[in-house]
């Protein structure tokens, strides 16, 4: 893994930021327009994850970094369990449903790949 200088560097985070703002655009439409409590909830938990890489990142230190992650991978799953409760009432359809979902899983994915990853990076 190359050695990156700032988290604005890792394609995983920008990866987050772009899934963020795609959640952003999405709470826009027409069936989530006036549920504001939910379109904030979930636009948080989006946000969340980008915003837990870069902080994290930023500690300058694996230990700390790993922990974030953990967060990250957390607020994916918040993002995952919303959509599944929009889907389950009938608020967004299978496409969107599925379109989110499957991002998300793959983010929280990646996520847990660079844990995975750092985890043998510490010294003991």
């Amino acid at each position: 893994m190359a050695t990156y200088l700032s988290f604005t560097e890792l394609p995983l985070w920008d990866e987050a930021v772009n899934f963020a703002a795609e959640v952003y655009i999405f709470c826009e439409g027409a069936n989530m327009k006036s549920d504001f409590r939910m379109k904030d909830q979930i636009r948080a938990a989006a946000s969340s994850i980008s915003n837990n890489i870069a902080e994290g990142f930023e500690y300058d230190n694996n230990r700390v970094f790993i922990r974030f992650l953990y967060y990250a991978k957390g607020s994916s799953g918040e993002v995952f369990n919303q959509f599944t409760i929009l889907h389950r009432a009938k608020i967004i359809d299978d496409n969107a449903y599925l379109y989110y979902t499957i991002k998300v899983t793959d983010l929280s994915k990646k996520i847990g790949g660079l844990i995975k990853y750092l985890k043998t990076q510490i010294v003991k």
